[in-house]
């Protein structure tokens, strides 16, 4: 089975199992672009020292406020690890390359630069996508 929804195709994927308690119980959708451009996916993580993890997130409010309001950002979020106390989660998904590059004009402030002792943070395009719940 397969349909065209917002800009993807949906296939009924029936090996892909859900949780047994997961409302939706059944069949997976894979949803694969029909445009040119693949979706992007932005994931990594930095760190700074653990006592100065708090006020570097505190500064990222107004990034991912204005990044969750931008034109083609369908997720975005930086946040602390639960593990590791100087460690900082990174996850963006964008529509295209074309909606990341509108809206990364520049890279962090240089005191956020400054503070960062580490860097792992790349963009991957995405051609397929699988929902996995309540989609």
């Amino acid at each position: 089975m397969s349909d065209t929804v917002d800009g993807f195709n949906s296939t009924v994927l029936r090996d892909i199992p859900r949780p047994r308690n997961h409302p939706d119980h059944g069949p997976s959708v894979r949803l694969s672009r029909t445009g040119s451009e693949a979706m992007v996916i932005v994931a990594g993580h930095i760190t700074v020292e653990p006592e100065q993890r708090e006020s570097y997130l505190a500064g990222c409010v107004s990034v991912v406020e204005q990044a969750r309001g931008a034109a083609g950002c369908l997720d975005f979020a930086i946040s602390a690890d639960l593990i590791d106390p100087g460690r900082i989660n990174i996850f963006e998904r964008w529509e295209t390359q074309a909606a990341v590059d509108a809206f990364r004009s520049s890279g962090p402030s240089d005191e956020q630069g400054e503070a960062m002792l580490t860097a792992s943070v790349a963009e991957y395009d995405v051609a397929d996508e699988r929902a996995l719940f309540g989609e």
